[in-house]
């Protein structure tokens, strides 16, 4: 991937969808979030990796679902409530419950890990707006980085203030009502992750991805799922591509021409397209 050139051009030297890894690539004894997980995801053929950012109670950044504690570590307290110190000695769980040697990795790893290697798509990033685009800046991956956040007031000011060079993308569910507003507001927008309950939503309509990709702007979207009863690519997801036919799944999402699809199986995606 060439960092030098736009994302959008990078997407279209590739000629087809570009593959967002979800937390990395992790299973078995791997857990996600941690260096394993994005060097697995890397080698597999992702062109991003989706992590998740958490501070903890003396200000740092680690990266981590904030939520998950006692998932991914067994433990009752938010890593919010722990210093930096305290939570990155804490061992990881594998898919089994059992401990293993891997540890929550700081932001700042992770961001040098990644370095030149993949776009960077950065989740909680409202959470801290200034804070994070600081570590950012301090590991300069700019030119790497796709942040997301909420569409409200302050959420974009902050944005606007700290990090408008940034890619960026709005959350849009069902319809797309705020992506034609903030292409005049001084954000760097590049497209927009849509999330669509049913193939009648108006996000997934061949006229509204026309629209975009005619201003310039990317589609992204989601295969993986995260909550079953949370409904977000009308059903083509992971689960479907890998247990009846991933032409039902990733195929009718490349055939929609999304241009990021964000997968818990980035491998098998990636030999898929292959194909």
């Amino acid at each position: 991937m060439d960092f030098c050139k736009s994302i959008i051009e990078n997407r279209k030297e590739k000629g087809a969808p570009l593959l967002a890894a979800h937390r990395g690539a992790s299973g078995a004894n791997i857990p996600c979030n941690t260096i394993a997980a994005y060097k697995i995801a890397l080698d597999q053929g992702a062109d991003v990796v989706e992590i998740d950012v958490t501070k903890t109670a003396d200000g740092k950044f680690i990266v981590f679902h904030p939520g998950m504690e006692r998932v991914f570590l067994g433990i009752d307290r938010s890593l919010s409530e722990l210093t930096a110190e305290e939570a990155t000695h804490l061992p990881l769980l594998n898919c089994d419950g059992v401990e293993t040697s891997y540890r929550i990795p700081t932001l700042a790893e992770v961001l040098a890990f990644l370095k030149g290697k993949a776009y960077i798509n950065v989740d909680k990033f409202w959470t801290d707006v200034k804070g994070i685009t600081e570590e950012i800046r301090a590991a300069g991956v700019e030119k790497q980085v796709i942040v997301k956040t909420h569409t409200d007031e302050k959420s974009l000011a902050e944005v606007k203030k700290y990090a408008s060079d940034f890619m960026f993308m709005p959350m849009v569910r069902g319809e797309d009502t705020v992506t034609a507003g903030l292409l005049s507001q001084g954000v760097n927008v590049i497209g927009a992750e849509i999330l669509f309950a049913t193939e009648a939503d108006a996000v997934i309509s061949d006229a509204y991805i026309a629209a975009m990709h005619e201003k310039g702007l990317l589609i992204w979207a989601n295969a993986i799922v995260y909550n079953e009863a949370d409904v977000i690519s009308a059903h083509h997801t992971d689960d479907v591509s890998l247990c009846e036919s991933p032409d039902k799944g990733w195929g009718w999402l490349i055939e929609k021409k999304a241009d990021f699809i964000q997968t818990d199986w980035v491998g098998a995606l990636s030999a898929y397209l292959k194909k």
